[in-house]
């Protein structure tokens, strides 16, 4: 059953369109995952959905009897209130049911009275609608969101305006799915998450009873979540079903077979013209028909829409410019602390030349401190530290806070990098997307993707032979991500990335280190490999791999016909094609032989031999009913 729907959406600002003429439909259950680069509209779309932004065109239902409750990527709480009090505002429903209840208790209290009957009825059907609701469980329920969002018992006492911007945006995610309304619509949910967060937010969602839509970029999450994927580029919104490794297989496959059906009416179109052409210049009545024939034929073909080409990608590649020493950090017993508190102590490691590192951890454990102490941007309370010989560490900040706000794109890599004249900084730019006038955007007011570009293309310049990325993918679309994950795969030097983002953990560390508050805790694998250490999932469950082996052993079945059906019909196109490559032969040699003859006919010593000349009529006659026959047999090969 349908419960929401768009038609005809469009969403202009000035002459610039976001999208336009975006249809889609969501059914009761499921679970969409909305996709596309940065800057598409995905946000956009989902404002347009909520009712909090005007689309410039279109209309949008949703049935009636439905709630909807909608998360921002940016929540602002009003008022001055705590965070038990914001997220208890979540169950206010269940307090006037409450209320009601206390008073319906009184009143059956005094049995003697007139409407004694009518209130015990009330009582007890409010109280099954209190039970349904969950009146009986929401404490503990409200407790346990609060906690796996990352509020501790101290933190529910916290005023809003004490809180970060990623405490507000757990708030505010624990609120929505504490209402728990039908349509639940949720922007870059995984945000501000760490692991277990993410684990726990995973398996709420996995249960919930109602529909879902999430913008998401976080690939794993998406594979776990959805059943269906709206693909919103290029300003149009194709729909998928299953989930994201599913869509992205799905769509190449579509997207070829449009660039195959493009490619085959270009091809025939081409050959239909170029036969036009030689009809006519063959200049027999016959042919002259066939070929005004085929001109309204070609006139009236529906022309395939030439698929239309993807975005710009960045291009990024990490070279080092010499080799480190083959020990690149020893550490024994860091710790740090804030005032009263510690974030870990006793952590040690030894990274060598060319490892890659994973570091993770909980929120707040001071992943980002560890790392700015391992290059010196930070000291540790106590502990040894030694950096290893030639080693030059190029570092990646989440948070892009070595940029330079009030400098513009181009300003802010002339400052860094002097030696590239303009034209050579531009053309770098326009690698990582900054083309035109882009380049003259104040850092300020550049995009957090715009940002994240900015900063990986001056690490790419430094030429360090150690990289330190913190959150590198943070903030870039799914495209984007996937490219700076193989230019890592790519580099030869050390890195070390703290990361939460578990597609990028799941092929880039040779091993994972956890951050706990008594030290550094290591894994020898990939993210798999921790989750199964760890009690968490078992390797086997990643989304790209066969559930079964019955499943596996009927892929293999079917791709095997597919492969006998396949070399069947490319052996017999093969043939065809040899067929008309050797008709298409023959009919040149019989046209060279027509102009040959038709050459000495006009001869004046030719012509006064009628004789001669009949002959030789009859000769023409035979070879353009020779040629007539092979073009006949040429075109049903083309076929």
């Amino acid at each position: 059953m349908q419960i929401l729907s768009g038609k005809d959406i469009s969403k202009a600002y000035g002459t610039d369109i976001i999208f336009e003429d975006v249809c889609f439909g969501v059914d009761k259950g499921d679970r969409v995952g909305i996709v596309g680069p940065n800057g598409c509209g995905k946000s956009t779309l989902l404002g347009i959905i909520a009712g909090n932004i005007e689309a410039t065109s279109g209309e949008i239902y949703i049935r009636s009897g439905y709630s909807l409750g909608y998360l921002r990527q940016q929540n602002q709480f009003l008022g001055s209130g705590t965070v038990i009090e914001e997220a208890e505002k979540s169950f206010e429903h269940l307090y006037e049911i409450e209320r009601r209840l206390a008073e319906l208790q009184d009143a059956i209290s005094d049995h003697s009275s007139d409407s004694f009957e009518k209130d015990l009825a009330d009582f007890t059907e409010l109280s099954e609608k209190y039970e349904e609701l969950g009146g009986y469980t929401y404490k503990s329920e409200l407790s346990a969101t609060l906690a796996h969002m990352g509020f501790k018992e101290e933190d529910k006492s916290k005023t809003i305006s004490t809180l970060s911007g990623g405490e507000r945006t757990r708030l505010a995610l624990s609120c929505m799915l504490l209402r728990k309304p039908d349509i639940l619509m949720l922007d870059e949910p995984t945000n501000h998450l760490d692991l277990h967060m993410l684990a726990w937010l995973e398996s709420f969602l996995e249960s919930y009873k109602g529909t879902i839509i999430v913008v998401s970029h976080d690939r794993y999450f998406l594979d776990r979540i959805t059943n269906k994927i709206f693909d919103l580029s290029a300003g149009t919104l194709d729909a998928y079903k299953g989930n994201y490794s599913e869509f992205t297989v799905k769509r190449e496959e579509r997207l070829e077979v449009m660039r195959r059906e493009y490619e085959k009416q270009q091809a025939e179109i081409a050959r239909q013209e170029e036969m036009i052409r030689r009809f006519k210049q063959h200049g027999t009545e016959h042919l002259t028909k066939r070929a005004k024939s085929r001109e309204k034929r070609l006139a009236m073909l529906e022309v395939v829409e030439k698929p239309k080409i993807k975005q710009d990608k960045m291009k990024i590649s990490f070279e080092a410019d010499y080799k480190s020493g083959s020990e690149v950090l020893e550490a024994e017993g860091l710790s740090k602390s804030f005032g009263d508190r510690q974030l870990f102590k006793n952590a040690g490691l030894l990274i060598r030349k060319g490892e890659r590192v994973c570091i993770i951890g909980e929120n707040g454990i001071g992943k980002t401190t560890l790392i700015r102490i391992l290059i010196g941007l930070e000291t540790a309370d106590e502990g040894y530290l030694r950096t290893g010989y030639n080693v030059n560490f190029g570092y990646y900040d989440q948070g892009q806070l070595l940029l330079d706000e009030n400098e513009t794109v181009l300003g802010e890599m002339k400052n860094a990098y002097r030696l590239y004249t303009d034209t050579e900084m531009r053309s770098l730019l326009g690698r990582f997307l900054f083309k035109g006038d882009d380049v003259f955007k104040q850092v300020r007011d550049l995009s957090g993707g715009e940002k994240a570009k900015l900063s990986l293309l001056k690490l790419m310049l430094s030429g360090a032979n150690t990289l330190v990325l913190d959150e590198p993918t943070n903030h870039l679309d799914i495209e984007s991500k996937e490219i700076v994950e193989e230019a890592l795969l790519e580099f030869k030097g050390t890195l070390i990335i703290v990361s939460h983002d578990r597609y990028l953990l799941n092929i880039i560390p040779d091993r994972i280190l956890e951050l706990t508050e008594d030290g550094l805790v290591e894994y020898k694998g990939k993210f798999d490999y921790y989750l199964e250490k760890t009690a968490g999932k078992e390797p086997s469950d990643a989304p790209d791999k066969a559930d079964s082996a019955e499943e596996f052993a009927e892929m293999l079945r079917s791709s095997e016909a597919e492969r006998k059906a396949k070399k069947q019909q490319e052996a017999e196109d093969r043939r065809r094609a040899r067929r008309a490559d050797e008709t298409e032969s023959r009919i040149h040699e019989l046209e060279a032989a027509i102009t040959d003859l038709q050459d000495e006919m006009m001869l004046p010593e030719n012509s006064v031999d009628p004789e001669w000349m009949r002959a030789k009529s009859e000769e023409l006659a035979e070879l353009e009913a020779e040629v007539n026959a092979l073009y006949d047999e040429w075109m049903e090969l083309q076929q």
